[in-house]
């Protein structure tokens, strides 16, 4: 009697190439509006008459729309089967939201249809990202950042683009441009669901909430949250307001913003993978502290610059750093729960991109008088996520480091 074959979780088999191209094809086809957002909000605001306080808190209720989204289907990874369906799900949640957000008018209604449209954006992550965890578990921040280029790739092709559309045409039209290639590429996934690995079925339990309790409410995992949230936090700051200083403080056009955001975020995504591979092999901990540390003085140059030159040099380095290290801090959150991976990013992404959120707020805030001064809220948010990695309790060798942080 032959023995069944074991799953991919199971077996701990190293992702396929052309799945792990189709998830990265994927999340940058989920994340193309969503980061089209970085510039499409304030196209609107700026439409709208809205201040910077206010388009800050456009930002940060897209964003905690997002953040509703990621533990519940952190859940669903770790508990449903056919996570295929789910993953081609979202696409249409995401092309439906933000395609009808752009039929309004009212600052409320837009707000609440882009936070509902996040949600399909944000449930895609865990999903994804929960599968490539299962089925690449000796390199997992290296899975993180292949997959995560998906993302930054689209990001960096759909800003410029973004940038045209609004010096052409308007918000409106440019996100109903936008939407064709996420409702394109969810066809596509529609057809290859049955490829993406099944899972064993189990229903969520007390035990299972019990067991995330007890993972995450003590000195180590609360110490893990918090560092998610405060590296969040600089980058959010920064990257939420650096479009709004271009083009108010220093009268760029849309187009030379789009390209100026999207050449600060290139470098960091094409290292991503690098120093997710990186990471796995020395621990979570040096790049953590590093990227930060740098994070924190560019913003701070920033901030006192007043050479536009040097501003966008060191916007740029910060940006780059911040998007090299995420896939570490993610796979940092992973190693400290162990296991349920599906549920372990879940709550990593609600409370980088939940509570995290508040930081556009409170940037726009204190960016009223001058956007400059974002990048030093920035800068001591980064500054709050290296002492405490740089406090952090070694454990003992390397891998005992990967687990604390």
């Amino acid at each position: 009697m032959s023995r069944p074959e074991p799953s991919a979780e199971d077996a701990g088999q190293t992702v396929k190439p052309n799945l792990l191209a189709a998830f990265s094809l994927g999340h940058g086809a989920n994340d193309l509006v969503p980061i089209g957002m970085f510039l499409l909000i304030p196209g609107f605001g700026t439409a709208m008459g809205l201040s910077p306080t206010e388009i800050g808190l456009l930002f940060m209720i897209h964003s905690l729309g997002g953040a509703m989204a990621y533990l519940p289907a952190g859940i669903l990874v770790d508990h449903v089967a056919n996570r295929g369906i789910l993953l081609a799900a979202t696409f249409f949640w995401v092309g439906t939201g933000y395609l009808l957000a752009s039929f309004t008018d009212s600052f409320w209604a837009f707000a609440i249809l882009i936070a509902v449209a996040n949600t399909g954006d944000s449930a895609w992550h865990p999903l994804a990202t929960g599968v490539l965890v299962q089925m690449h578990k000796t390199r997992r921040a290296y899975a993180l950042g292949m997959h995560a280029i998906g993302g930054h790739v689209s990001g960096i092709i759909v800003l410029p683009l973004c940038g045209l559309f609004l010096a052409m045409w308007d918000w409106r039209l440019a996100i109903q441009v936008l939407v064709i290639p996420t409702f394109l590429v969810g066809c596509y996934f529609l057809v290859i669901r049955h490829k993406v690995p099944r899972h064993i079925t189990s229903r969520p339990t007390r035990g299972d909430a019990a067991a995330i309790w007890r993972t995450w409410a003590n000195r180590a995992g609360l110490r893990v949250i918090a560092i998610l949230i405060f590296y969040n936090m600089g980058l959010f700051a920064i990257i939420t307001m650096t479009p709004l200083f271009l083009k108010l403080n220093h009268n760029f056009g849309w187009i030379e913003t789009a390209m100026a955001m999207a050449f600060m975020m290139l470098f960091g995504a094409v290292a991503q993978p690098w120093t997710g591979k990186i990471s796995d092999n020395i621990g979570r901990r040096p790049l953590i502290i590093g990227g930060n540390a740098i994070a924190a003085g560019a913003a701070l140059t920033a901030w006192a610059s007043t050479s536009i030159a040097l501003t966008l040099m060191a916007l740029g380095v910060a940006l780059t750093v911040q998007v090299a290290i995420r896939a570490v801090l993610l796979a940092s959150a992973v190693d400290h729960a162990g296991g349920r991976e599906g549920t372990s990013l879940g709550l990593a992404f609600a409370f980088m991109d939940g509570i995290a959120a508040s930081a556009a707020l409170l940037a726009g805030w204190v960016g009223r008088n001058d956007l400059a001064n974002a990048f030093l809220l920035a800068s001591g948010f980064s500054l709050l996520a290296v002492i405490l990695a740089a406090t952090t309790p070694k454990t003992a060798p390397s891998v005992a480091e990967k687990l604390t942080v």
